[in-house]
């Protein structure tokens, strides 16, 4: 258990979570509604959710940091120094004990709880505090760090008050929403704002879609529900944008409607299943849409296939845009990755994607996510400058090889299959989409490139067809995915 701030560019972005003793640990389109006027108070509802929200305490035992106590390498033995050594010996042996806390609430009247993983991360004992101030002790049921959710149980005497989970997708900007929790470890506290955005990708994880809102959430809300007027659950408080380390009105809460499911699998196996198709994507931006000669930047492009998984199996090639999944219009690979990992495991969905400008449709069995697994000598020629043929294009700025043993070796590529980068000019249109030496071109406009004059001979077939962007097909360290590099004259 440590610090779990993150930088978002810029900005700084905390998870919303425990105040620690002596140290500061971590803190589609909506369905139509009809808007709803401020109300006069918050009493009534606070007064009927606050039982269902709890305080959750963690303990963690830290070993000692012998580079805190560590003495220089000297022949003094002066008795001070044989005081130190003593200190040191005994303070070796005296772990150190650190406590954090954090919010969650009851989703069963038998004593399920939920609260964020990090709240609980690295702890040896739970104790959950109710708003009535009895406590109990709690044990770890699941967790998921992907979406940064656990699952507690607690053995009551009597049932619990329990919250429910509402409809996240309903909840539209501008709606108000109360946030309940235990900031700074004050006590029960009620805290109201809006929904301030939906679909907030803060580099989290890989699933991020966060409800962004300005109730004031603070260290030790993490875990803690966000209410809708209807006093169902529609978010999980995560995660706050503060400069300070408090609340600045930018708030962010994990959607019921992904949390529902991630802590059912978490009630059932301990850990999230996520279904799994065996490719890697990316979106596409103006420049690799331009390349492939699309009207638009929709879609989500298939960089790797992986060899003997479901996609593979069913056709699926690299450079593939899948556009639909399961009756679902795919916008861009983040809501592609949401929509798989939510598929159950097992299931054959329908897949559309464009190839070469044509439709075609595919049925892929989902398989199940390993964690280990992402979704996804010839004779050495001169270096070539690319492309030189054509005017006005040498910003380019790629110098290029054909692999022999020595280059394989000094950039450590293995058997890949290409031609690698051997320089690249930093003022050049490479150096902009952040193409490096070393990495290695596998393919320019979707077919696979061996040597530099094939390399020369198809960005010079680019450039001549009045393509603004040539699209290469770039690996590196092992992963491939899809740059495009705007020709000259492109705009």
């Amino acid at each position: 258990m440590g610090s779990t701030s993150k930088i978002l560019g810029h900005k700084r972005v905390l998870l919303a979570a425990a105040w620690m003793a002596l140290s500061v640990a971590c803190a589609g389109p909506a369905a139509p509604a009809l808007a709803r006027g401020a109300p006069d108070s918050f009493a009534e509802l606070s007064a009927k959710l606050l039982p269902t929200v709890v305080n959750i305490a963690t303990t963690a035992t830290m070993t000692p940091d012998a580079a805190l106590t560590a003495l220089p390498d000297t022949e003094d033995e002066s008795a001070l120094k044989d005081f130190f050594k003593k200190f040191e010996e005994k303070n070796k042996a005296m772990p150190r004990h650190v406590a954090a806390l954090g919010s969650g609430f009851i989703i069963d009247p038998a004593g399920l709880i939920v609260t964020n993983q990090h709240v609980i991360d690295g702890a040896d004992t739970i104790t959950v505090t109710f708003n009535d101030g009895s406590t109990l002790p709690a044990t770890l049921v699941g967790r998921d760090d992907k979406t940064d959710l656990a699952l507690l149980q607690v053995h009551p005497r009597t049932p619990l008050a329990a919250a429910e989970f509402g409809d996240s997708d309903r909840a539209q900007v501008g709606d108000w929403v109360i946030a309940m929790g235990d900031p700074f470890g004050l006590g029960s506290s009620v805290t109201a704002g809006i929904v301030s955005a939906r679909n907030r990708d803060i580099a989290a994880g890989p699933y991020d879609d966060f409800i962004q809102t300005d109730a004031p959430i603070n260290r030790g809300n993490s875990g803690g529900p966000l209410f809708d007027m209807d006093g169902h659950v529609v978010g999980i408080a995560s995660a706050i944008y503060s400069p300070s380390g408090g609340s600045v009105g930018v708030g962010f809460a994990i959607p019921s409607n992904m949390a529902r499911g991630v802590i059912a699998q978490l009630r059932q196996y301990g850990h999230a299943r996520r279904g799994w198709m065996g490719v890697r994507i990316q979106s596409l931006n103006g420049e690799i849409a331009d390349s492939l000669g699309l009207s638009s930047q929709t879609g989500a492009l298939v960089a790797d296939v992986t060899a003997g998984g479901p996609a593979a199996r069913a056709g699926v090639r690299n450079g593939d845009l899948i556009t639909q999944y399961n009756g679902n219009t795919v916008p861009d690979s983040r809501v592609l990755s949401r929509l798989v990992a939510d598929t159950p495991v097992g299931s054959t969905v329908a897949v559309e994607i464009l190839r070469n400008g044509q439709k075609e449709n595919f049925r892929i069995t989902v398989a199940q996510l390993d964690d280990g697994v992402e979704q996804g000598g010839a004779a050495k020629a001169p270096n070539v400058i690319l492309p030189k043929a054509v005017p006005g294009f040498s910003q380019l700025g790629l110098s290029v090889a054909a692999l022999d043993a020595k280059l394989r070796t000094k950039y450590k590529l293995g058997n890949t299959d290409g031609v690698v980068i051997t320089n690249v000019d930093p003022a050049g249109a490479a150096a902009e989409e952040d193409i490096r030496e070393g990495d290695m071109i596998l393919e320019v406009q979707n077919e696979a490139v061996h040597t530099p004059g094939e390399l020369a001979k198809r960005v010079n077939a680019s450039a001549n067809s009045g393509r603004k962007a040539v699209l290469f097909r770039v690996s590196r360290e092992g992963q491939s995915s899809y740059i495009a590099v705007r020709l000259a004259g492109g705009g």
